[in-house]
């Protein structure tokens, strides 16, 4: 079921919605722009919006030099998203080898790499060792006066939704080992608007990938600079609700500054803290597509499970906050994995195991620790975590917003998560082999 060609079309025009009762204003960010929509799956092009201004970075080019796509001959406006450098391949050299045999890592690598797996392979392993660890206290008699109590403390903790984030460490968050974490791909975060720190947001990453490793990177790391991009911006990377019922592991992530995407822990987050301890100066990124996108993440395509989720909406409406895309370039291309279309039954085996556990398992495989072909680890491939212009939502916290007002400023947020897409993917994804598609 394909998305409305405009709010206008739909009757949610900026005039309807602000001459309501009680309504939030709307902002002026809206487009006529059309979207095509064909067998299921919507393509948007780019389209304009403002009430922004772009960051003064010093990379900015002429509005010219963008690239103009057009829809059933349909030219889009001028673009305001400033330049930024390119990648020069979509995958490393490694990665366009077609592989007949195993090729092994020579023993004579520079330590830096060496220390850059490590870094990968500590965050993959992480919460395989903190259960394992767990369970090898529970074997100890010795630790049981302590481990009652703690289990207690995980049972009625309510840390990972209220908000407070006491248990935020910036100490392991700006570990040295994050920024080989990062060299490791590389991953890296750029910044085209600036964040006002007297608004509240919520940004919507995408895609989710295999393991979200750019997301989490930059948000649930310093290792790429998210504090001195954005000064005066607090921001929580949210998970499931599910993952703070892990002993050990659940402290890890607490610590990291991760919090549960419970609409609770939302509203709480966004509502405390800041100078005037209204959540002002906060954020939360939310990885929108969830497990059900990861079964999407092939490389060189960008496919999201988008159009049905409009929950991320109504809490920006709720809380007053703005919304802001942020697509990371190359999520998709660090894993291979076996496609839906190939592979229907594998596909229907994982769809049933979502269904019924409320996690999947993508059929996946990358590098091994020692070879270039064979294993479990990402592949080094690059990828650029873009953080793009925010749609103002003007509406006060506490508000109930319309399910109209919801689906305008659903409508606007793909509107512009495109024109994003549309900006940069020349930069960044130049050897894509097909172009955003909304299927969901």
């Amino acid at each position: 079921m394909g998305l409305s060609p405009t709010a206008a079309n739909e009757g949610l025009g900026k005039a309807q919605l602000a001459a309501r009762p009680g309504n939030c204003n709307v902002s002026d960010n809206i487009d006529d722009v059309p979207i095509a929509s064909h067998e299921g799956a919507t393509k948007i092009n780019a389209a304009t919006s403002e009430g922004a201004e772009p960051a003064t970075n010093g990379d900015s080019k002429s509005d010219a030099d963008a690239p103009k796509p057009s829809v059933n001959g349909v030219e889009p406006t001028r673009r305001r998203y400033p330049a930024l450098k390119s990648e020069k391949s979509l995958r490393d050299s490694e990665a366009n080898w077609k592989a007949v045999k195993v090729r092994f890592a020579p023993l004579r690598v520079p330590l830096r790499r060496r220390l850059q797996t490590g870094a990968v392979l500590f965050h993959c392993m992480s919460i395989v060792v903190l259960v394992s660890l767990f369970w090898f206290t529970c074997a100890n008699p010795l630790m049981w006066p302590v481990l009652i109590p703690y289990l207690l403390h995980l049972t009625f903790s309510t840390a990972a939704v209220d908000g407070s984030l006491s248990y935020r460490s910036e100490y392991l968050r700006s570990l040295p080992l994050w920024k080989l974490f990062a060299g490791y791909f590389p991953i890296r975060l750029h910044k085209t608007f600036d964040l006002d720190p007297q608004r509240r947001y919520i940004l919507g990453y995408h895609p989710h990938g295999i393991i979200s490793h750019g997301a989490w990177c930059s948000f649930a790391t310093n290792a790429l600079g998210f504090r001195d991009k954005f000064p005066g911006i607090t921001n929580s990377i949210l998970t499931l609700d599910s993952n703070f019922r892990i002993p050990f592991y659940r402290d890890w992530i607490l610590a990291m500054g991760v919090r549960s995407v419970s609409k609770e822990s939302i509203r709480n987050i966004l509502s405390k803290g800041g100078p005037k301890n209204d959540g002002q100066g906060r954020a939360v990124t939310i990885v929108i597509g969830g497990a059900r996108e990861s079964l999407e993440a092939q490389p060189g395509t960008l496919r999201l499970i988008l159009k049905g989720r409009k929950g991320f909406v109504k809490m920006a409406l709720r809380s007053g906050a703005d919304l802001v895309p942020v697509v990371g370039f190359g999520e998709n291309d660090i894993y291979d994995q076996l496609s839906p279309k190939t592979h229907p039954l594998v596909h229907k085996l994982q769809m049933f195991t979502l269904k019924v556990f409320k996690f999947t398992l993508p059929a996946l495989h990358g590098r091994g620790l020692l070879n270039y072909d064979v294993g479990l680890m990402p592949y080094r491939r690059p990828v650029n975590v873009v953080v793009g212009k925010p749609i103002r939502v003007n509406s006060a916290p506490g508000y109930e917003p319309t399910s109209d007002e919801i689906e305008y400023y659903h409508e606007l947020y793909l509107r512009e998560l495109v024109k994003l897409w549309e900006t940069y993917k020349d930069n960044f994804v130049p050897g894509r082999i097909s172009e955003i598609e909304i299927i969901s």
